[in-house]
């Protein structure tokens, strides 16, 4: 008898935690200029659905382990991603997201920060802003999108590449705000998105709208998925009207 009452508790235990748990899982990877909003939004959303969201986070590109890319490329269970435009394209291209699945959520300025406390440099215009890189010690950007654009384009723009070659760098894997407020670098660069969460540090503000590029946040279904039609819902729901107001709190604009 006492088995018997053992072996019953058991079960019941079993059944209620079956009962507890969530109707499904879905896993996610995200790069970081969406994560401020993800973070908001991923609640509201487990709480209307019943569906447990996983996250995995890193850059669009790179070599680092951690890049959207790599993660995919090993197999890692994702259902969805959420990463720059035109590196979701080169997966699609690729042929490990879904084409008919894309969809745009949010798009995001490149801004500039300094430690928090110190002298905020003269950003106001294009001469400006182009002195202030002169003058500064160090200067960090992104392994991302904003980071390539300021390595490739915008210093060649300002005229000044090789007179910040050495002392420009870019950081892998890593928030660029996170090494200006260690004091590692004097200037940073990178989406405004990903450095509002970042402590630390002082937004100097967004290039000048001269310089300015917004880099394109989107969501893709990865083909391999086993939960395609929950994975695209979630997109949905990330670029509906319900989720604007949290995109802009995180720094960024929502898409048309």
């Amino acid at each position: 008898m006492k088995r018997l009452l053992i072996r019953a508790a058991v079960l019941c235990g079993l059944l209620l935690l079956a009962a507890a748990a969530p109707a499904d899982v879905l896993h996610v990877a995200s790069s970081g200029g969406f994560a401020a909003a993800y973070k908001a939004l991923a609640p509201l959303y487990e709480q209307q659905t019943g569906e447990a969201l996983i996250l995995v986070r890193g850059p669009s590109m790179g070599e680092t382990p951690q890049a959207i890319p790599a993660r995919l490329a090993r197999g890692e269970p994702i259902d969805a991603v959420i990463m720059v435009g035109y590196a979701l394209d080169e997966l699609i291209r690729q042929g490990k997201v879904i084409p008919g699945s894309r969809v745009d959520l949010a798009r995001s300025g490149i801004g500039i920060v300094v430690r928090a406390g110190a002298p905020h440099p003269d950003i106001g215009s294009v001469e400006a802003l182009k002195q202030a890189l002169l003058a500064a010690k160090s200067i960090a950007y992104s392994d991302s999108a904003s980071g390539v654009y300021i390595r490739d384009e915008m210093f060649r723009k300002l005229g000044i590449a090789d007179q910040v070659a050495g002392k420009a760098r870019m950081i892998p894997a890593e928030p660029v705000g996170a090494v200006v407020a260690r004091g590692e670098a004097e200037i940073g660069f990178q989406q405004i998105s990903e450095l509002k969460p970042i402590g630390g540090i002082d937004l100097v503000g967004p290039l000048p709208r001269e310089l300015q590029v917004y880099t394109v946040f989107t969501g893709g279904v990865v083909s391999a998925s086993r939960k395609q039609e929950q994975a695209a819902a979630l997109l949905r729901f990330f670029a509906s009207a319900e989720a604007a107001k949290a995109v802009v709190e995180s720094g960024m604009e929502p898409m048309p």
